[in-house]
């Protein structure tokens, strides 16, 4: 079972990091690409690639054929799935085996039991492992599995068993709820995993969501390699990991680590992979489901252990034992991450596509960042839309977390919004900091975050987009030295437009808005910082100047503020116009109306589908459905008109 070359099957910062620890152990490594990537970061760091098709992954990095055909040109006899894509897929560990490529990872057998929900709920039960009470048979009609809600009682997780990322999955509070539920959960797994397979338990209200590391190798030796703590989630997403878990006491993490152990042994698991567990207030926990594959918060393990868990992967898949035994096994200090995503939270999370005009990843001590992005890149609409993996090690919990926020603040992405502003507010969240989290933390806490809404830039951002937009070379129309009259400008922001009033001698720049005044020295500009000095305080802040578009990296994280002075006045955009464009960059998947059909404001007339997420487009106006533009399979761009509405 020797290998020589491997082969990444994957893409982004995993690929990257895969192949970092592939080369510093002496292997070949061969990437494979789509269209849409045949610039990015992990091709440039192979010593290889392969094109494998076009942007959509069903025709690349979904392809098992065009896969296996790679290793084959490449020569790799090796395949590292990363995670997403065909990492837990049976068929894909099964047709290397037959073409004797090693796949680093368990066996088809394993992958396919814990693939399913219904079926590791059965196996876990069976090897003694504690599980949430309870169906999990495989009677799948909608009125019988009603019929077992009422058995099980209120409230009630419904979930897709083959799911995962919280599609397929509802939480039911009473009996009325039960029936859209399930047809609504199974309607979204067979559109997300093509199984509309489903199993209910008991719902453990406000859980922490803890998971174990185990490793298994060829000669029967298992380990766990500690905890990790999942609570903070949006939608049932991971949104901050750590290691180890707060409240976690030696005794029951040498409990949780045997039943981890106990699950792996139950399927002859080979490799790394991820045990989650539910655990409740009173110590209690139940099996949630096994992740066979690495995780995307491995780092963390890495960082409080000091292990490299690729190697392990590496080694194990080359038939070695595992490196080291429970008893030699320790971990020091706390780890960090969380995952910085091209998204826009004041949105609801709308993810975003585009150009990546500047990406400058925070350089600290004891912070590690894992991305597949390079400085001019683009975020495409046929990926998920994570930039980066930001993570922080301290000697306590305390220090990591106020590390992590720091670096977080010091990354720069300019060009697409992201949802930096809200995770270091979830990081600076008294409770996040006191470590008092559970799964409803969000929800519970964060309704009306400031980052989750549209705000209005402060006086002092203001004037700064006012000088920078103003000392460029093409907007240098209301500079003039000397002069002492106040000249309006009009900045737009959003859909707010402001007329500020802009006074400049020498260095100096004054600014009037609404009453407030801020007078700012220019220290020092060059084309991506601007240094100045405020009321005695000199500050540095980075930005981009695209034409009269300016881009500011400041505590909002990317806002864009435009000049538009002498733009030509347009109607507003507050008011419907009854054209329906995209929001963003996608596919769409389902038209909802007709035309001649008479619509409401705000009902949803389609869905367009971009990076996994499916977003309902609606209807800004009442009126009749006059023209659709768009068709079902299309691949339209943001902003493209998709229908008419006539008012």
């Amino acid at each position: 079972m020797k290998f020589s070359k491997v082969l990444v099957a994957n893409r982004g910062e995993i690929a990257v990091r895969v192949m970092q620890t592939a080369k510093a152990m002496g292997y070949q490594t061969v990437a494979v690409y789509s269209d849409a990537d045949a610039n990015a970061r992990h091709v440039q760091v192979a010593d290889e690639a392969v094109y494998i098709g076009a942007s959509k992954v069903a025709e690349s990095y979904l392809s098992i054929p065009k896969i296996i055909d790679a290793c084959l040109k490449s020569g790799a006899d090796a395949v590292h799935p990363g995670y997403g894509f065909l990492s837990e897929n049976t068929d894909f560990a099964q047709a290397c085996l037959d073409h004797a490529i090693t796949f680093i990872g368990p066996t088809a057998p394993a992958i396919e039991l814990m693939g399913s929900k219904r079926l590791s709920k059965i196996a876990m039960i069976q090897a003694g492992v504690p599980c949430v009470p309870g169906y999990e048979g495989d009677q799948q009609d909608i009125p019988f599995l009603a019929e077992q809600a009422e058995k099980i009682g209120f409230p009630l997780m419904v979930k897709a068993s083959a799911g995962g990322g919280g599609r397929g999955m509802r939480l039911v509070h009473q009996a009325t709820e039960v029936l859209e539920a399930l047809k609504t959960a199974r309607s979204e797994a067979e559109n997300a995993f093509g199984s509309g397979e489903l199993i209910l338990e008991k719902a453990v209200i406000a859980p922490r969501h803890v998971e174990i590391q185990v490793f298994g190798d060829t000669h029967g030796n298992y380990v766990y390699l500690f905890e990790r703590d999942c609570s903070i989630q949006r939608r049932h997403q991971k949104v901050v990991e750590e290691a180890p878990c707060p409240v976690m006491t030696p005794t029951l993490r040498q409990k949780m680590g045997e039943a981890a152990v106990a699950a792996a042994q139950a399927c002859d698991y080979v490799g790394a992979g991820t045990v989650e567990f539910l655990l409740d207030q009173s110590g209690a926990f139940y099996f949630l489901e096994m992740n066979t594959r690495l995780q995307v918060e491995h780092p963390v393990t890495e960082m409080i252990t000091g292990l490299d868990l690729v190697e392990w992967q590496l080694r194990v898949a080359n038939g070695e034992s595992l490196p080291l035994q429970q008893h030699e096994l320790s971990f020091n200090g706390h780890a960090i991450e969380v995952r910085l995503y091209a998204e826009d939270p004041r949105q609801d999370f709308l993810p975003q596509t585009g150009k990546v005009l500047r990406w400058q990843p925070a350089t600290l001590p004891q912070v590690r960042i894992d991305h597949g992005m390079l400085e001019h890149g683009e975020i495409s609409p046929f990926y998920d839309p994570m930039v980066a993996k930001v993570i922080a090690y301290g000697k306590t919990r305390q220090d990591a977390i106020r590390l992590l926020a720091r670096a977080v603040e010091d990354c720069v992405l300019l060009g697409v919004n992201s949802n930096k502003q809200f995770l270091v507010h979830v990081l600076r969240h008294p409770v996040a900091i006191a470590g008092d989290t559970n799964t409803a933390f969000i929800a519970e806490h964060f309704s009306d975050d400031v980052s989750l809404h549209t705000q209005k830039l402060a006086i002092e951002q203001l004037a700064i987009a006012a000088t920078l937009l103003g000392h460029s070379e093409q907007n240098n129309r209301y500079w003039h030295t000397g002069v002492t009259t106040a000249l309006p400008v009009k900045l737009k922001y959003d859909d707010q437009i402001m007329t500020v009033k802009i006074n400049r001698d020498a260095a100096n720049v004054h600014v009037e808005y609404e009453g407030q005044t801020c007078h700012l020295t220019i220290v020092d500009v060059d084309t991506q910082h601007f240094t100045y000095c405020v009321e005695g305080v000199r500050r540095k802040i980075n930005y981009i100047l695209n034409d009269r578009e300016l881009y500011l990296d400041c505590g909002h994280g990317n806002v864009v503020i435009e000049d538009v002075t002498y733009a030509p006045p347009v109607a507003s955009e507050l008011v419907g116009d009854g054209k329906i464009r995209a929001p963003m960059d996608g596919a769409i998947i389902n038209i909802l109306v007709n035309a001649g059909d008479t619509v409401t404001k705000g009902q949803t007339l389609l869905i367009l589908e971009a990076m996994k997420i499916q977003q309902q487009i609606k209807s800004d106006v009442e009126g009749v459905v006059d023209e659709i533009v768009g068709q079902v399979g299309q691949q339209v761009k943001k902003h493209q008109l998709v229908m008419n509405i006539q008012v």
